[in-house]
């Protein structure tokens, strides 16, 4: 009986191992494409976000700034003892007495008072700011360490660089203490930029 030998030079029959394998590899180039894709959107989305935030942070120092100026040309004045202390103008961002209870600066709500840079338009960049100022004391319409309706009007104060200096004088004397202390105040600034970029800043100053 007559044996048939196979042929060592006719190809074998294609098993389809090789396209599994190719199919294989190209799947996971293809999710590692994904991948790096998804890196680097995650990475710029990340980086503008950074940059709106900064731009944010800038925009409420102007805010402080605004603040602190306002502070300043109303210093010495009594107008500083209530809060809407401008005829016609129901707020102006100001408070001359500050709660036990810190407020909670994140909440819109308490920035519905506030004072609006640019009329409350957005600056060139975007960030519309407010800013509040606050007297560091107990009572509204009432001077810094006042009795008003029996109760005394207690104020954040920093003595005057005066009345620290008078190591070797004669204290008794008449009207040493010739300056009153510096109250204090704290200037808040909020900024809502794009992409819903909030930030707020804070600052304390202290005026005679």
């Amino acid at each position: 009986m007559a044996h048939t030998q196979p042929n060592p030079m006719q190809p074998r029959r294609e098993r389809g191992a090789t396209l599994i394998i190719a199919l294989i590899i190209l799947v996971a180039m293809s999710l590692a494409g994904i991948a790096t894709m998804r890196s680097v959107d995650t990475s710029a989305i990340l980086a503008g976000n950074i940059a709106f935030k900064e731009s944010a942070t800038n925009a409420a120092d102007q805010g402080v700034q605004a603040g602190q100026a306002w502070l300043s040309s109303n210093a010495g004045n009594t107008a500083l003892y209530t809060d809407n202390n401008v005829p016609g103008v129901s707020s102006v961002g100001y408070y001359s007495s500050v709660t036990t209870r810190d407020k909670d600066w994140s909440d819109p709500a308490q920035w519905t008072n506030a004072a609006a840079l640019n009329g409350g338009l957005p600056d060139n960049s975007g960030n519309t700011v407010y800013y509040i100022v606050e007297r560091m004391c107990s009572l509204q319409k009432c001077a810094p360490n006042a009795t008003c309706a029996s109760q005394v009007n207690v104020c954040g104060s920093t003595p005057d660089s005066t009345q620290m200096s008078g190591e070797g004088l004669d204290m008794s004397a008449p009207n040493f203490f010739t300056k009153p202390p510096a109250i204090h105040y704290r200037v808040s600034a909020r900024a809502v930029g794009p992409r819903n970029s909030v930030t707020i800043v804070q600052t304390h100053v202290r005026i005679n």
